[in-house]
């Protein structure tokens, strides 16, 4: 069944056959839909500054940047907007950053196309959509106290140690820096590596890019 409103749309992202694709779906869904579609930033705000957008299907990552940036941005041109972001990536690390950003809601690009309209619809209806799965991290945090930013169970000298590490010092040089044994460094590299549950100099570099605006 579509809906009649005259909802409008925008599709931003850089690859034209992924916004032609939902746009196909949106056009299913939703009758006299008028969808708008962008490949950069700059076009992005050229239409967000003329007309007014109920929906906004964000991708992550353009040639222009990372849209993690943006959110406020867009938010500041139009308050009432409503943004899901549409990715390929994890929604497991993903997700929660984009959500408390200012996201209204996160889908994988992974996801069937069942799932892409019950996204696309509940955002028109009721301006949210969370996977279960990203339901059950959010419960599963608030039942266990544990946070949802993993980078939150660090110590201070655990952050201080992968910090060094991820500007490219060796063990060595970081014992001499911080004043304290070589071992002691293996030891606050192995314990950052276990909390984090990774096991490479790369998943520790992503991690930090992504929870801490200024390591970037």
């Amino acid at each position: 069944m579509k809906l009649s409103n005259n909802y409008s749309f925008l599709i931003a992202d850089d690859h034209s056959v992924v916004r032609q694709g939902v746009a196909l779906l949106i056009k299913e869904l939703f009758l006299n839909a008028k969808i708008c579609q962008s490949g950069t930033f700059k076009d992005t705000f050229k239409v967000l500054q003329e007309i007014k957008i109920d929906l906004l299907v964000l991708d992550i990552n353009f040639p222009d940047g990372n849209s993690l940036n943006i959110i406020t941005e867009v938010k500041n041109i139009q308050p009432d907007i409503k943004i899901l972001i549409f990715s390929a990536y994890d929604e497991d690390i993903y997700a929660m950053r984009y959500l408390n950003a200012g996201a209204s809601g996160y889908l994988n690009k992974g996801s069937s196309e069942e799932e892409m309209k019950q996204a696309l619809t509940s955002m028109i209806l009721s301006g949210k959509y969370i996977t279960q799965n990203i339901k059950d991290r959010i419960l599963d945090s608030y039942i266990s106290k544990t946070p949802i930013n993993p980078l939150e169970q660090l110590s201070n000298r655990e952050v201080e140690v992968a910090r060094l590490l991820i500007k490219g010092y060796g063990n060595l040089e970081i014992s001499e820096l911080l004043k304290i044994k070589k071992t002691t460094v293996s030891t606050f590299k192995n314990r950052v590596f276990e909390k984090l549950e990774i096991d490479n100099l790369p998943a520790l570099i992503e991690l930090f890019h992504l929870y801490f605006e200024d390591s970037k």
